[in-house]
């Protein structure tokens, strides 16, 4: 009988990119490059370096961000005065490892975990995205419930688990959103999408295959053809494959797969992409594929737009992605993230703010 948390050995990481990039035809491929396991905070702070290098010249002031409150429209940081930008929305998207379908509700701690979470930033008048990836054992503020469903109190624990707590349905989207929010100083979240792993095999055969280049040592482990260097078309369940495998005695290890998400992603991206040249309603096919497996607040033509968007759009690039800053530690069952908020501020108010003065 599963709980609410699992060993580490036993964790099953879900990409959530792979999920979204189908879902809502995100072309994502992740900014994280680096192929050797370096100490987690060096890799989060240099590969966010290269995307803010303006705002890394200066450290904030822990009292900037000990005031700051995003719930507002109009907030001041080291200065400088910041308006909300209406045009773009967030997105909170998650992909939830429960193996089923997304239909009905569940009993807490059988509601699936949110292991991968993205917030996406969707500037709906320039037709533009870009992504904030927040990682699944980021440790932060959230619901806690028992087994019958009965709300215990906020709790320090894993940011995935605000699902899990949850119905499985609405409720745990609910909890996620808030939970989010609260850690961004209060941002709010426009809208939500969850989507479950299910669909990965499915996705992944409806644009024909997804060639990747085996980026990680060792996986040949997992299967045969995933030879480190080699180039390989996967089909059906190699994919799951491809995206889910990590070595479990390294620490933080889900922080390290980011090289196998960057290929799933890009690849898929692409075969979207070649797809939708011979079909113009692959986006809408795809979409009718998951039905009954993801949960969103947005109407259907919201989403189908959103995908719309990032097909027609040339000019995504790496300088669209962010991770949430922060560091890595291991306890002894579990991982555990802890954000850098001083380092966040500046991500946070360039994707959703615009400086006034």
């Amino acid at each position: 009988m599963s709980g609410f948390h699992s060993h580490k050995p036993r964790i099953r990481f879900w990409l959530v990119g792979i999920i979204l990039v189908a879902a809502v035809l995100f072309g994502w491929h992740t900014i994280l490059r680096y192929r050797e396991r370096k100490a987690t905070e060096a890799m989060i702070e240099e590969a966010n370096a290269k995307r803010l290098a303006e705002t890394a010249e200066t450290e904030p002031e822990e009292s900037d961000s000990a005031s700051l409150d995003l719930s507002q429209d109009t907030v001041t940081w080291q200065g400088k005065t910041y308006r909300r930008n209406t045009y773009i929305k967030a997105i909170l998207c998650m992909g939830v490892d429960r193996s089923d379908d997304m239909q009905g509700t569940r009993e807490a701690g059988y509601a699936g975990q949110a292991d991968g979470i993205f917030l996406l930033a969707h500037d709906t008048a320039r037709n533009q995205i870009q992504i904030l990836m927040i990682p699944r054992d980021t440790m932060t503020e959230i619901m806690t419930t028992d087994w019958d469903g009965n709300e215990l109190g906020i709790q320090v624990d894993h940011l995935t688990l605000a699902f899990a707590h949850g119905d499985g349905n609405t409720g745990s989207c609910d909890y996620m959103t808030t939970a989010v929010s609260n850690l961004l100083y209060g941002l709010e979240m426009d809208r939500y999408l969850a989507v479950d792993t299910t669909v990965i095999s499915t996705l992944n055969d409806a644009v024909g295959g997804v060639t990747v280049t085996v980026p990680t040592q060792g996986m040949e482990k997992t299967d045969p053809a995933f030879v480190y260097g080699e180039q390989v078309t996967l089909y059906g369940s190699q994919a799951e494959r491809f995206v889910r495998y990590r070595d479990t005695a390294v620490d933080n290890s889900a922080l390290y797969r980011m090289n196998q998400h960057r290929q799933y992603i890009t690849g898929f991206f692409d075969a979207v992409k070649e797809q939708s040249r011979k079909d113009s309603q692959t986006v809408t096919r795809l979409f009718d594929l998951i039905q009954d497996y993801m949960i969103t607040d947005m109407p259907k033509e919201e989403y189908l737009k959103i995908g719309v968007d990032v097909l027609t759009d040339s000019t995504l690039k790496e300088d669209d992605f962010f991770t949430l800053p922060g560091y890595g530690v291991t306890t002894d069952l579990y991982d555990e993230y802890y954000v850098n908020k001083q380092q966040a501020v500046p991500i946070i108010l360039q994707l959703f703010y615009r400086e006034t003065s």
